[in-house]
């Protein structure tokens, strides 16, 4: 199997693509081990799909599935694009949370995301102030003005107790600063596009930020994130790390 290694926005994916649609849950938990595999957040696989350009099969780094990863929707529409698995720039493709549309600039790509489902509204638990949002997966997300108010183990408190992911956001001169700890990572990841997402619509619907603004996760690397018809879009540079055959 050949299989290509991207970053985006320091999410790293190992992704390939097979006419055969099962179960690649133990290859997701070899090829993204650090140390003995490729080393990645995620194993993606594309398969056919009558409905669309084609479907995808998403697998954290332990195996898990996911319906969403929204820094994976752009680095996957890269691969299927460079790859002449499309037959334009313009890319439609399902998901477990849905149809994703896309476009491919070169290295840079924009995602419409799903629909987002208000899960909880605002609510108090140790200390923060809350919001429970599904922007493809479940998101908590807490707007903060210090971002070391991150804590592992309240993350990892909250994680199970409302088996989401969990953010933090401060809003610093009309842009949003993201920390993120990710399900199926069960620890801090340099980006998530859909917890990225969950902070904006938080930030937005609290007339924080306008309807488009920039997004920066633990990475640095710059994300427009935006709001259209009650739609968010997600956009951003991905990068092709390598090509590998095993």
């Amino acid at each position: 199997m050949t299989y290509t290694k991207y970053s985006a926005s320091g999410n790293d994916f190992v992704i390939t693509h097979s006419f055969i649609e099962k179960d690649y849950s133990s290859d997701a938990i070899r090829l993204c081990n650090r140390t003995e595999g490729i080393g990645a957040d995620g194993l993606v696989v594309l398969v056919p799909c009558s409905d669309a350009d084609f479907k995808w099969l998403f697998y954290n780094s332990d195996g898990s599935h996911a319906a969403m990863c929204g820094n994976a929707t752009r680095a996957v529409s890269h691969y299927a694009f460079t790859n002449n698995l499309v037959n334009s720039n313009e890319i439609q493709f399902l998901t477990g949370a849905g149809l994703i549309k896309s476009i491919v600039d070169e290295n840079i790509v924009e995602t419409q995301l799903t629909a987002p489902l208000v899960v909880k509204e605002e609510f108090e638990e140790d200390g923060f102030t809350w919001y429970l949002v599904d922007t493809g997966v479940p998101h908590l997300v807490a707007i903060v003005d210090d971002l070391n108010s991150y804590n592992h183990d309240l993350c990892a408190k909250m994680r199970y107790k409302h088996n989401a992911n969990v953010n933090f956001a401060k809003i610093e001169d009309g842009i949003i600063k993201v920390r993120t700890y990710e399900r199926g990572v069960e620890g801090e990841t340099l980006a998530c596009g859909t917890g990225m997402a969950a902070c904006f619509l938080r930030a937005n619907n609290l007339k924080l930020v306008g309807d488009s603004t920039f997004v920066y996760p633990k990475s640095g690397e710059q994300l427009t994130l935006s709001k259209k018809n009650g739609t968010i879009y997600f956009k951003g540079a991905v990068k092709k790390v390598f090509i590998t055959t095993i």
